[in-house]
């Protein structure tokens, strides 16, 4: 996804990093801009973390100075700068009244189709804030708005990595795009004809003290292969299964 940046402002833990690293790789994401990090980038830890999105490390862009004016030259740079944060406000804090990273990724997928018409390339950075302290009120008011994790109010903050997978898994799904369980579809009305047929004719052969309950046999199977979305391996596994019952 080669419009999206993810960009991290002074982080400070190498593994968190190289764990990002490995969520943009399994997702297709393959920007990610440092901005004054903490640590050294010749760090292993960082290049074990990532595993085999040692790629994406030696790719990274690192911006060295950070001030008042670097998230306000990030908006000359892209499109649309969405803000992260875990700390909500009221219904009155404008700045940290969020959407959730499922309606985040359904934009993102509707400025997709819309590219697909005027062939503009949107670009868009997500801000990711510090370990410690996140973003503060500055930076999330230089963003066109910012997305929250709904999370327990027991604990609502969660490790930076885990939280920037969430985000990835979200606008990888909302986009659609080929992932390695695509090939597996449910079955189409015609296999589950199929096997409504095969056990319509074995209900027959069974005894019921009623034909209300052998009605409601009936019901109750048909549901249950309705709602399961059989894959075509696991129904013709069933309808094997139900010839075999004498």
């Amino acid at each position: 996804m080669d419009n999206i940046s993810i960009i991290l402002i002074e982080p400070e833990n190498a593994g968190n990093t190289g764990a990002i690293c490995r969520s943009m790789k399994n997702f297709d994401f393959q920007n990610l801009v440092l901005i004054n990090p903490k640590f050294n980038l010749k760090s292993e830890e960082l290049r074990n973390r990532a595993k085999w999105a040692n790629d994406l490390v030696d790719n990274i862009k690192i911006i060295k100075k950070y001030d008042a004016k670097t998230i306000k030259k990030l908006r000359k740079e892209y499109d649309y700068l969405i803000a992260t944060t875990a700390r909500l406000g009221r219904d009155y804090n404008v700045l940290r009244s969020p959407i959730t990273p499922q309606q985040l990724a359904q934009r993102i997928a509707e400025i997709d189709r819309k590219k697909g018409t005027n062939k503009k390339n949107i670009n868009i950075g997500i801000l990711i804030g510090r370990e410690g302290s996140g973003l503060n009120n500055e930076e999330i008011k230089e963003a066109d708005f910012s997305v929250t994790i709904p999370t327990s109010k027991k604990y609502g903050t969660m490790n930076m990595s885990h939280a920037v997978t969430i985000l990835l898994y979200e606008i990888f799904k909302a986009r659609g795009t080929e992932n390695i369980i695509s090939h597996i579809a449910p079955i189409s009305k015609n296999e589950k004809h199929q096997i409504i047929k095969i056990l319509e004719d074995k209900l027959k052969t069974m005894h019921f003290n009623t034909e209300e309950k052998r009605d409601t046999q009936r019901t109750v199977w048909k549901k249950m292969i309705g709602k399961a979305f059989l894959s075509r391996r696991e129904a013709y596994a069933l309808m094997g299964f139900l010839k075999k019952i004498k």
